[in-house]
């Protein structure tokens, strides 16, 4: 079923592959891949798609040369079970997709070749021993490197020029959201900007938190990047919308849902590249000899129906930066 799931996602595109006999037929490779998402999840599927592309262009073709085996676990029990499926298999590598797929699967297995993709801070985590040399069985592509923080906090003065104070939205349970904060109020000084921490672990408390901040004039938003920010995220549009704020997310898919603006990673890119790790692991390298690799591609969407709400008139720059305007 699971190998199905995988087939379904990349469509017309593997509608010719080959689905029987797999294991059967000689010097078939296998590669294991943990999403820690439902499998109806639109974007969860997309990464899947962008990495079976990017093996195929690589020579591997499921059910010619390679066997996947795709697990999707949408919670915490699940993504236990299945990292222990996964490793149980002992394919000859495994895709991870976020740090909770790297912390059940290094759980599961301390020797399969693991690569992951959209992790924050692998280091700080315990995943890796350094970025350069990451030891162990574990490598891949990182979503967030801290010192881009500081572009969030640039685009919100670009958008809205009046703004004096940012309330920079972050967990207060791991280091993620303290690092990026301390990026921002690093630099805020510099641009005229007050900057204020605002805990957005619980719903309550942050609600109250977002309209105490915007009871006083000049006041914009940053969210920082974390799973937080992705549990919460219809929510802290909604409140900044409801407050009249500007505000700055790291993702895309915020933009898309009616926040004003996002700058961060390519998301998708982290996939297709990590598609280049798992062939020359294939190919016989170790995932202790491959470095971690930080985003090399960026991308700005913007809202001008929230822009418009705000009473925002988008300068022109920041319009010809946009790769994706919605209306």
């Amino acid at each position: 079923m699971h190998r199905r799931d995988f087939i379904a996602c990349l469509g017309g595109f593997a509608s010719a592959w080959p689905v029987v006999a797999l294991a059967q037929k000689s010097g078939m490779r296998q590669i294991g891949a943990l999403m820690p998402v439902a499998v109806e999840d639109p974007n969860g599927r997309d990464r899947v798609v962008v990495f079976g592309q990017a093996l195929q262009e690589r020579g591997w073709t499921e059910g010619r040369n390679v066997r996947i085996d795709l697990r999707w676990a949408p919670n915490e029990a699940l993504l236990r079970k299945y990292a222990m499926e996964l490793a149980a298999l002992a394919p000859d590598v495994i895709l991870a997709s976020g740090g909770k797929s790297i912390l059940h699967l290094q759980s599961a297995t301390r020797t399969v070749p693991i690569v992951f993709a959209g992790a924050i801070d692998p280091v700080s985590f315990g995943f890796v021993a350094s970025l350069a040399r990451p030891g162990g069985n574990t490598t891949g592509f990182i979503d967030i490197e801290y010192g881009f923080s500081v572009k969030w906090l640039e685009l919100l003065k670009q958008v809205a020029p009046t703004v004096r104070r940012a309330g920079v939205l972050r967990s207060g349970m791991d280091i993620v959201g303290s690092a990026q904060f301390d990026v921002i109020n690093a630099a805020a000084p510099a641009l005229q900007v007050e900057t204020t921490s605002i805990d957005m672990d619980d719903a309550t408390t942050l609600e109250r938190a977002i309209a105490a901040f915007a009871a006083e004039p000049d006041g914009g938003l940053i969210v920082t990047a974390g799973a937080i920010a992705t549990a919460r995220s219809e929510l802290i549009i909604a409140l900044a919308a409801r407050h009249g704020l500007p505000a700055v997310y790291p993702n895309r898919l915020h933009a898309i849902a009616g926040g004003l603006i996002s700058y961060g990673p390519v998301f998708l890119d982290q996939f297709r590249r990590a598609a280049d790790y798992v062939d020359r692991i294939l190919r016989g390298a170790k995932p202790a000899d491959l470095p971690v690799q930080a985003p090399t591609r960026y991308e700005m969407a913007l809202n001008l129906s929230a822009a418009k709400d705000l009473g925002l008139s988008v300068p022109r720059g920041v319009l010809a930066r946009a790769t994706e305007v919605i209306d």
